[in-house]
């Protein structure tokens, strides 16, 4: 842990929650750890708000009362999918080019005395934390900035796994379980070859995942392509026909950052977003095509996309539990007089699967990527080890239903009423 910012405060502080980037099957478990950690500390936090969207409702002081929502509402908060205070992607560069843009934060900090902020966010989100509790150092108004680990790609460092991963891995496995026995019925008359597209533009942990729907060997998914391990097309060309000639049929699943041997995407658009990262096109429907050309296969493919990160009715408990573990965390660390720290999962054991809760300063993570380890990825890079399944099997563990009604997952339904603005000055995005 980095060394107190400052003691606990005299008088009760404002805290503010926001949202970042793209968001996950339990990212509002966490909003309910921070918001139920934030409650049981009123002699420190007075009111605790939200941005509405993210970052962008910060910038222009539109902020949520979440002193406004009930109880019942906060509960259901678990078991509800996506931002329920609206999220953003809206990167924040560095202090030089963006200054006035933390600044402008810090304005609105100031005006309604933000003592606390918790980012829910993934490795940009941490850095925007991080910048902005040295910049409240720099202009004289210190606030306790605790990043708040949230990805389905789970490539942050140091922390043993991403609230978000367990369960886009959980969804990805069933989904490749399922598929691959629809394929198998019918591979003798119809569809040779299936796959998969996933999430992960540089770490391939959600491809991975697909490997846990193979119990024995030779079971699919048959193909799996990693970013971390370049694309030969004539290798994979060669495997796809070696199993459709073994086993009848093939089922791949492709990471979406599937990158040749000089580092090109394969599904590359050609243009970027507003993070300035490549926009990728679909690796799915490019690898058919290779398929057909060469050897003249029937195919099928499907694209995941927000559907694996949006699945709360087959979400992982572990990873729920997980989520609203390190919100709650979050706000002890701040109380404790932490400041531009995170609080981490730390792995116990996998079998028995135990764990805990720790931190590490947010420079550690800041920018940061981890990606899928070689000794993870099988000898001829279609697959995946032992010692990966391991890693990942308790991740997936355990189901936390909804309530149902008529058919129908229950989500809450936040009431967002508003915070009355007090600057002057508006703020354009």
């Amino acid at each position: 842990m980095s060394r107190p910012s400052r003691p606990p405060a005299a008088r009760p502080r404002n805290a503010l929650y926001a949202q970042s980037g793209g968001v996950t099957a339990v990212i509002n478990a966490s909003a309910h750890g921070v918001i139920d950690a934030c409650r049981r500390h009123r002699r420190h936090i007075g009111k605790l708000y939200a941005g509405r969207d993210g970052i962008v409702g910060v910038l222009t002081e539109d902020l949520i009362d979440v002193g406004g929502e009930d109880a019942a509402t906060i509960r259901a908060l678990s078991t509800t999918p996506a931002g329920a205070f609206g999220s953003a992607r809206y990167k924040l560069k560095d202090l030089e080019r963006d200054r006035a843009k933390y600044e402008r934060l810090i304005e609105v900090f100031r005006a309604h005395d933000i003592g606390y902020f918790f980012y829910n966010g993934g490795n940009d989100s941490m850095d925007t934390a991080l910048k902005l509790s040295q910049l409240g150092e720099q202009t004289g108004y210190p606030v306790t900035c605790i990043g708040v680990p949230k990805t389905v790609d789970n490539d942050l460092p140091v922390t043993d796994c991403c609230p978000g991963f367990g369960s886009v891995a959980k969804y990805v496995a069933v989904s490749t379980l399922e598929a691959s026995l629809d394929v198998a019925s019918m591979a003798r008359t119809s569809t040779k070859v299936f796959i998969l597209e996933v999430m992960g533009r540089h770490a391939g942990w959600i491809a991975a995942a697909g490997g846990l729907a193979a119990r024995r060997a030779g079971d699919p998914p048959h193909i799996i392509l990693f970013p971390e391990i370049a694309f030969d097309r004539e290798q994979f060309l060669a495997r796809v026909r070696d199993v459709v000639q073994t086993k009848g049929f093939c089922v791949i699943v492709a990471s979406e950052g599937t990158r040749d041997a000089e580092g090109r995407f394969l599904a590359d658009m050609g243009t970027r977003d507003a993070f300035g990262h490549v926009q990728l096109g679909g690796v799915a429907p490019t690898l058919a095509t290779m398929v057909k050309e060469a050897h003249g296969y029937k195919y099928h493919w499907a694209l995941a996309d927000y559907l694996q990160r949006s699945a709360r009715h087959i979400a992982s408990r572990v990873d729920v539990e997980q989520a609203y573990a390190v919100g709650r965390a979050a706000v002890e660390l701040a109380i404790a007089g932490q400041n531009a720290v995170m609080p981490t999962i730390v792995r116990k054991s996998s079998r028995p699967y135990r764990w805990s809760i720790g931190s590490v300063p947010i420079v550690r993570v800041a920018s940061q990527e981890k990606m899928v380890p070689r000794h993870y990825i099988s000898t001829d890079g279609f697959g995946i080890t032992a010692a990966c399944r391991r890693y990942l099997e308790p991740l997936i563990e355990g189901e936390a239903w909804p309530r149902f009604e008529r058919g129908l997952p229950v989500y809450a339904r936040l009431r967002g009423a508003r915070v009355r603005k007090k600057l002057k000055a508006s703020f354009v995005i």
